[in-house]
């Protein structure tokens, strides 16, 4: 079985966000496994000790990311690929394009990212690229199983379960609450420290840049604004009333 993990390099969910000039500044901030992915990778890892096979993870970004595929080599990954180009750090649209460009190299048997990205919450790539390469997905799962050339998944459902089946080749985004990431082990991050990273870009690719431009442009980003104490209405139930209406309408000016 040949696994692809999709992954992401993002902010440590801890970081503070720093805007300069509209653009989050990168300064001495601490980059991660995109949170969810992790739980992709883990997954994968579970499945090839399990069933046995190959586990690539694949990324798109600038250098630093190199850091995260060694983190997911060191807990069970055998390949990394990066695409270290910055003429394809674009959006949702243009990043399906170019994974799809990457998992055409090979035949995957499964495919798995996380449901979203937490830097910016889209939750579109992994959709994207099931559409790209005509296999079927199954988004935001919390349980997978593997029953010879099919999978079988759970996912919450309006505070259901719903159990869907589907066969292989197949792409499956993670949800948080399907596994519980490992850490690293120190003989396993020195492993990672000697393996290959391929590194390749979009004229190792094939791909022609004008006819993947990302679809969306962002213009401007900012901070929401600081939340201000609340106010505790006082009195019978009608002059609550009547004073909420008056302060919708004259402060808040939503209605």
């Amino acid at each position: 079985m040949k696994i692809l993990v999709l992954l992401k390099q993002t902010f440590d969910t801890e970081e503070t966000i720093v805007l300069t000039k509209g653009k989050v500044s990168e300064d001495g901030v601490k980059f991660v496994i995109n949170p969810y992915d992790e739980y992709a990778v883990e997954e994968a890892v579970s499945i090839k000790e399990k069933h046995g096979g190959e586990l690539t993870v694949v990324t798109v970004g600038p250098s630093r990311a190199e850091a995260a595929l060694r983190t997911a080599l060191a807990v069970g990954a055998d390949k990394a690929v990066i695409v270290e180009d910055e003429s394809v750090f674009g959006d949702e649209y243009m990043i399906s394009k170019v994974l799809a460009s990457v998992a055409k190299r090979d035949t995957y048997d499964l495919i798995i990212g996380g449901y979203m990205a937490v830097d910016d919450g889209a939750a579109q790539v992994g959709p994207r690229l099931a559409e790209e390469l005509g296999i079927p997905h199954i988004s935001t799962i919390t349980r997978l199983e593997i029953e010879s050339d099919n999978i079988r998944v759970e996912k919450d459902m309006e505070g259901d379960i719903e159990i869907i089946e589907a066969a292989m080749p197949v792409l499956v985004t993670a949800q948080q609450g399907l596994n519980e990431p490992r850490y690293p082990s120190l003989p396993g991050i020195m492993k990672a420290k000697k393996k290959a990273i391929e590194r390749i870009t979009a004229a190792d690719l094939g791909l022609n840049i004008e006819e993947i431009l990302s679809k969306t442009e962002v213009l401007d980003q900012f901070l929401p604004p600081k939340k201000v104490a609340g106010k505790v209405l006082e009195g019978e139930l009608p002059h609550q009333v009547s004073e909420l209406v008056e302060l919708l309408r004259n402060e808040a000016k939503v209605v």
